[in-house]
């Protein structure tokens, strides 16, 4: 059976030491040894992430994804087919460069902070797309172009190309992001073109909100980068989705961190008729917005919680429910994440989660 999600893109080896006991200024310390806590992994990336949590919530999935020959690979690949001997199928092996791996250093009460190689992807592209997999799907979900050198290239023209094709096989498209280093290739190109290229081929785009705001506001994040969260408002919110509906995108929203998630229509109706073909009334998404608020957790650690919300999103849009709904399920599969330390076993089945939600789960 062809699966009702195809998640291409970036994945890695998240490698991940226990570093709890660490306050965050003693983890530059240098010509110091700390003693830390024991070592987990788990892989990493938008295919891995969002594809395992789109499993866990009971959606069947396809990942798409690419990995060198070597041990990390390997490893990659064994950790997905742990979750299902399936899993790993789609998984393409380079017969030369290396796989894409992360070290997450994440100290106690401080946001995590990510080394991460490229390997592989260095020339990912549309040739790396499972196209007859992808159109037996509903949606195909692009993972972290801002990873992937050959796709922000030349203005976007990597990723334009796989957009093009997926929309000519008449499968919504859905794309996620990550914060590109200012100083890095990625931090360096015009993401308002790129965008301004590639959104009217992307039906639904949620990124994060730094994410966006460095795309197309860069002063702006700078300026308020300290007080971001404190000072979010529904208008401010309202204005940046118009601003992104603008260039073309049907769905829009931005992912909020501890003040939750945002979630906007476009306000014309034929930009939201691929809503037809996941069940979803296109009436009821027109201009409609909400914003749903964080659930109250334990955090253990935040790695892949932007991406299990993604997952929760498009579970609940697959399953007909209103915007109102769909933002809950982001927030709730969200907030199951951050209670386990790697990107993927804190999320729990959709029947567990919606029972979690029914019996009462406090917000703020």
């Amino acid at each position: 059976m062809p699966p009702d999600v195809s998640v291409a893109g970036h994945i890695a080896l998240d490698i991940l030491p226990d570093m709890s006991a660490l306050k965050p200024a003693e983890v530059i310390g240098a010509g110091k040894v700390f003693e830390i806590g024991p070592m987990s992994y788990s892989t990493g990336g938008a295919v891995s992430n969002t594809g395992l949590a789109l499993h866990q919530l009971g959606v069947p999935v396809g990942l798409q994804a690419l990995v060198g020959d070597d041990w990390v690979g390997r490893a990659i690949i064994d950790y997905l087919r742990g979750f299902a001997s399936t899993l790993g199928d789609h998984i393409q092996i380079a017969t030369s460069g290396a796989s894409a791996y992360t070290v997450v250093i994440e100290p106690r009460n401080h946001d995590r902070t990510l080394l991460t190689h490229t390997g592989v992807y260095a020339d990912y592209g549309l040739d790396q797309i499972n196209l007859d997999l992808v159109a037996g799907s509903k949606i195909f979900h692009l993972g972290y172009p801002t990873l992937l050198p050959r796709l922000f290239a030349a203005e976007g023209e990597g990723l334009l190309a796989i957009l093009r094709a997926v929309k000519r096989l008449g499968v919504v498209t859905s794309m996620d992001m990550s914060l590109p280093p200012p100083d890095s290739p990625s931090g360096r190109v015009d993401w308002r073109l790129i965008l301004q290229r590639c959104l009217p081929l992307t039906d639904i785009f949620v990124p994060s909100i730094e994410e966006i705001l460095f795309m197309l506001r860069r002063q702006e994040l700078a300026r308020q980068r300290e007080t971001l969260f404190e000072s979010l408002n529904a208008a401010y919110l309202s204005d940046l989705a118009d601003e992104i509906l603008a260039l073309g995108a049907g769905v829009v929203g931005f992912k909020l961190g501890e003040r939750g998630l945002y979630l906007q229509g476009a306000s014309e109706r034929p930009r939201l008729e691929f809503l037809s073909s996941l069940g979803q009334s296109p009436d009821a998404w027109q201009g409609a917005r909400v914003w749903q608020q964080a659930f109250k957790v334990e955090v253990v650690g935040t790695t892949g919680a932007g991406d299990a919300a993604y997952a929760g999103l498009l579970a609940a849009l697959l399953r007909g429910l209103d915007m109102g709904v769909c933002a809950q399920m982001a927030c709730a599969v969200a907030a199951c994440n951050i209670e386990a330390a790697d990107a993927t076993t804190g999320v729990r089945s959709w029947e567990a989660t919606r029972a979690r939600l029914a019996a009462g789960w406090p917000t703020g």
